[in-house]
């Protein structure tokens, strides 16, 4: 059985990560940051069930497509800690893990990339816009009902090969997946929050041990309580909603001076409605400041959408 090990003076740490140049590059920062602290560190990849079936939709993979594979190296002790997109953690009870860390968050913003270097608003009618998100593709379509918004798969590469040849005319991504590639200036525009909120956990990280551990107080550092509690608000509010529902749900929370706001959206899948609110509270009661969230959605009616659309 595997653990944590010493090498010398230095303590040894196996991080597991999947394949993904994006995923690599996540993981190399907390890699860099646990150096740092003291600790050797070895990369550990692990392939997952999103990772065998590039092609598959979201609707296909299911939630948690990308974080399984990696808790059951945890729970094996192959690995000792590994690095999520905290936006990829499905909601409810994780047995024998836990979350150690949200280091602080990233851009939580949608991007868009054109060939060009053009905004959405100077596509033409009727330009393929790839994205994969059914959350993405709801914003799209209530700016902008005359674009034609296409699913495309692949990692953030992969993606960009396909707009260069020509097969769309733009994409939608998150930008944070540009900035951590070092393909930053690939983004024409960086959608502000108030036109296309970001899905739940976007641009955060999320690393994860075994429950049984004792590695909490030597990586509790990695943790920052602003993020934390942002995405536990956010986290609280997805679950509320029906954690893998088949709606279209965005929400993003941010934490200042004590106080949490979270903004929340739950749109049709067309983007013909979406009902938008928002929720304030003290930061220690973020999990309920997220669940009153969703039931004043509900209460303006997203009810008459929830669980209408792929996922």
């Amino acid at each position: 059985m595997g653990g944590v090990t010493t090498v010398g003076e230095a303590r040894r740490l196996r991080i597991g990560t999947r394949a993904s140049a994006l995923a690599r590059a996540q993981t190399r920062l907390i890699s860099e940051t646990l150096k740092a602290l003291g600790w050797e560190t070895e990369e550990v990849v692990v392939q997952t069930a999103g990772d065998r079936a590039p092609n598959a939709s979201p609707a296909e993979l299911g939630r948690g497509a990308f974080v399984a594979a990696l808790e059951r190296a945890l729970k094996d002790r192959s690995i000792d800690i590994a690095v999520h997109s905290a936006k990829d953690l499905p909601t409810g009870d994780r047995p024998a893990v836990t979350v150690i860390a949200y280091p602080p968050r990233a851009d939580a913003r949608d991007a868009i990339v054109t060939c060009d270097g053009g905004p959405l608003a100077s596509l033409p009618p009727g330009a393929r816009v790839g994205t994969s998100s059914p959350r993405r593709r709801a914003f799209l379509f209530s700016e902008r009902n005359d674009l034609s918004v296409v699913p495309i798969r692949g990692n953030v590469d992969t993606r960009l090969a396909k707009l260069d040849r020509g097969d769309f005319d733009a994409l939608c991504v998150a930008a944070v997946g540009l900035d951590r590639l070092g393909l930053a200036g690939r983004a024409a525009e960086r959608l502000p929050l108030g036109r296309m909120l970001p899905a739940v956990g976007q641009g955060a990280l999320a690393v994860q041990i075994r429950a049984d551990d004792d590695l909490e107080g030597d990586l509790r550092s990695l943790d920052d309580p602003m993020t934390r509690q942002a995405v536990t608000a956010e986290r609280g509010f997805l679950n509320a909603m029906g954690g893998g529902c088949r709606t279209p749900l965005a929400a993003h929370a941010v934490c200042n001076n004590g106080e949490l706001t979270i903004d929340g959206a739950a749109l049709d899948p067309d983007g013909g409605q979406a009902f938008f609110e928002r929720s304030t509270g003290p930061t220690d009661e973020a999990a309920r400041i997220g669940s009153q969230l969703a039931d004043r959605l509900l209460a303006l009616g997203a009810d008459s959408i929830v669980g209408v659309g792929p996922t």
